[in-house]
């Protein structure tokens, strides 16, 4: 805040008037360094959420590859069940057959 006086002065015997303004100022604060701060929590804010938020996305993927993975798993199990099958069914005919033909 800013304080003006003005003190004038008519001597009798000068011809002239004297205007003295004083000013009286108040020293200005020191700046810190607080928003370099906030900038840096903010930067540190958006770089702790964009991790997450790309974290959990390769998460998904790592789980639905993992998923896919188990269900060919499953499918080849399935595939070598069939295989046993067939081959069972196959030797019992054959014994069958042979059986009737003797």
């Amino acid at each position: 805040m800013e304080t003006e006086h003005i003190v004038e002065t008519n001597a009798a015997a000068e011809p002239t008037t004297r205007t003295t303004i004083i000013r009286d100022h108040e020293p200005e604060s020191p700046r810190s360094g607080g928003g370099w701060v906030v900038v840096l929590l903010a930067v540190l804010i958006l770089g702790a959420v964009a991790y997450f938020a790309f974290g959990r996305v390769s998460d998904a993927e790592i789980a639905k590859d993992d998923a896919v993975a188990e269900a060919a798993g499953a499918v080849g199990n399935a595939a070598d069940n069939v295989s046993e099958a067939a081959t069972n069914a196959g030797a019992a005919i054959e014994e069958k057959v042979d059986s009737v033909t003797e």
